[in-house]
């Protein structure tokens, strides 16, 4: 009985992972990166973690430029 179970539970899970993938046009990618759909909205939230991130790791940036963590761009 349990193994019916959890064969029905695994089987629904790895459906609805299948069905959560969907890809994206590139005509849906605007409303995507619309203000609403960030996960931080404001700018003082970013900030924010921003300043708990360099103090806690003594590192600042990684979300502008790609270069490495050498210093040398």
């Amino acid at each position: 009985m349990l193994a019916t179970i959890m064969r029905y539970f695994w089987f629904f899970f790895c459906l609805s992972l299948l069905a959560a993938c969907q890809p994206v046009k590139p005509w849906q990618r605007g409303s995507l990166a619309s203000e609403q759909m960030q996960l931080y909205q404001g700018s003082l939230q970013s900030s924010l973690d921003d300043h708990v991130y360099f103090s806690k790791e003594a590192a600042s940036g990684g979300y502008g430029v790609a270069a490495g963590g050498c210093g040398c761009n």
